[in-house]
């Protein structure tokens, strides 16, 4: 049960870690060359990054950012309560508030990536800055961390404290 449990929590502390990466990082969508990345907050080419996203004022990113942000705000929590319940909990009962904030998380998770998906992944066979483009680390580390954050509060909620 210990290893069950010390596992886990590996498991959550790498999903958070991994929710910090693809949230700040900018290599959502990266030039076939490798020169020019766009991430949610900055555009970069060649080593420079700048504000000009070519959808910056699109609604879509703007919902993008701001469920990114809450799924890291909600992994913390999960964590925090994890570990408070940990310390305080009875014998035999459940970790459902953590559970269910992870749960929480992983519905985040899953619209911020919906929304980018459907909005800005789509089109990545297009071209933009004049050069063919493919999905950057920052897109796939968001859908291991949608796998990770399901498996971890469905874990939660089954596991009981012996």
């Amino acid at each position: 049960m210990l290893v069950l449990l010390a596992g886990i929590f590996v498991v959550h502390i790498a999903t958070v870690i991994m929710l910090f990466v693809s949230t700040i990082a900018n290599v959502w969508l990266v030039s076939q060359f490798g020169n020019v990345s766009e991430g949610l907050w900055k555009s970069c080419k060649d080593g420079f990054c700048n504000d000009s996203l070519p959808y910056i004022q699109d609604d879509a990113l703007k919902s993008v950012q701001a469920f990114m942000i809450l799924s890291i705000i909600f992994s913390v929590i999960s964590l925090v309560v994890f570990v408070f319940q940990l310390f305080t909990m009875e014998k035999g009962n459940r970790f459902i508030l953590s559970g269910a904030t992870m749960l929480v998380c992983w519905l985040c998770i899953m619209i911020g990536g919906s929304v980018y998906t459907n909005y800005y992944a789509n089109n990545s066979n297009s071209t933009f800055w004049g050069q063919q483009s493919h999905h950057g680390y920052c897109f796939i580390l968001t859908w291991i961390c949608f796998c990770f954050s399901f498996i971890t509060g469905v874990v939660y909620l089954v596991l009981r404290k012996k």
